[in-house]
């Protein structure tokens, strides 16, 4: 790493840590929506690290987010609701179920590959609601009751337990700090192996893997890590989202899921570093603020326009926002598509370069 990516790091984590006062801004300040874009931010950075560095394309990692959430749930039952262990078993297990299921998918590429992992996802979603439903709980999933054993904590005197971290709740503000210092772990980490001989050698596959074949180099080990790591990422999430809600469900394991964390990628870049999680920002605020509007608080925007007109608009509205707010997404991620190939973070990169060019021909100018 160099002293940028070190800048950018603090400045990542900054930012970050500093959400509660100004995400309020946009409406997006309360903690139940700063925990979905630490942990989904989170799950786009580590697929980022497989589909972005080395272009492999995975529609299965809904399955290692689903384990991740099993295993700390498990911790929680039977454990302790001390959320360190939940997490490190949840890693660790994830990374087991990516090794063998890369292990084997890894054995094609392209859109062999592709539909491998999804394959391997949807096995492992049936087999929750069927002949795993005594570690699953079937459709109804897993949560806490007063009966789970818990060899390392006291007995619940009364109510539920809920998740701590040496005593100290995770509900509210402080789950999201919990998940938050997560993030910003795991986006350093990204940076260190972007920045790393492996990240080059992944970009180099990236980039012509039959040429790095002809030159005798082994390339599996290398994808083979990349995907356990990334798993291990999905896994991590799982767990952060049953941290905060003590809840496990086959409903996470769902292609849908898989789809999600690829359209974040996609939306704020393929590759980049800083991309993944503003796609999964964006993502989560229109699913949580679009989502929230009806054709009562429609009315009231534009209640100044005449009955007629006002009905004309509230029903052409009500079409991208509400239970609409897919479509709304699906536009925008077309535009991206179309005019910005390389996702949020190439026009960022465009607004610099036009800001910089200006400046070099002002500059210029008054040299002159």
């Amino acid at each position: 790493m160099n002293m940028k990516d070190n800048i950018l790091v603090l400045i990542f984590g900054a930012v970050i840590l500093t959400m509660p006062l100004w995400a309020g801004i946009v409406g997006a300040g309360y903690p139940d929506l700063l925990q979905k874009f630490a942990i989904f931010g989170l799950f786009a950075i580590g697929f980022n690290i497989l589909f972005g560095f080395t272009g492999y394309l995975s529609f299965g990692h809904a399955a290692f987010l689903g384990i991740g959430s099993y295993t700390a749930m498990w911790s929680f039952k039977l454990l302790t609701m001390n959320a360190i262990p939940a997490v490190l078993f949840a890693t660790a297990v994830s990374g087991l179920f990516a090794l063998a299921i890369g292990f084997v998918a890894l054995r094609r590429s392209g859109i062999y590959f592709s539909i491998l992992t999804l394959a391997f996802a949807q096995m492992c979603y049936n087999m929750a609601y069927s002949v795993l439903t005594p570690i699953t709980n079937g459709e109804t999933g897993l949560t806490l009751t007063a009966t789970d054993p818990r060899i390392l904590d006291a007995a619940t005197t009364e109510g539920l337990p809920s998740t701590e971290l040496f005593g100290m709740g995770l509900s509210g503000y402080n789950g999201f700090y919990f998940c938050a210092i997560i993030l910003i772990i795991g986006f350093y980490i990204s940076v260190r192996l972007y920045r790393s001989s492996f990240g080059l050698m992944l970009l180099a596959v990236k980039s012509n893997q039959n040429r790095m074949k002809y030159t005798g180099l082994n390339t599996k080990p290398y994808l083979l890590s990349a995907f356990v790591i990334s798993g291990m990422y999905a896994g991590l999430a799982g767990a952060l989202m049953v941290v905060i809600d003590p809840l496990a469900g086959a409903e996470r394991m769902q292609w849908t899921a898989s789809g999600e964390v690829v359209l974040m990628t996609i939306l704020g870049g393929v590759g980049t570093l800083l991309g993944p999680f503003i796609g999964a920002i964006v993502i989560k605020y229109f699913e949580n603020i679009f989502s929230a509007f009806n054709d009562a608080v429609l009315n009231q925007v534009f209640g100044f326009l005449p009955d007629f007109i006002q009905g004309i608009w509230v029903s052409f509205a009500s079409l991208f926002v509400g239970k609409g707010w897919h479509l709304t997404l699906g536009v925008l991620f077309m535009l991206i598509v179309i005019f910005l190939p390389g996702g949020a973070m190439e026009g960022f990169r465009r607004i610099a370069a036009k800001f910089k060019k200006e400046k070099e021909a002002h500059s210029a100018g008054g040299a002159e």
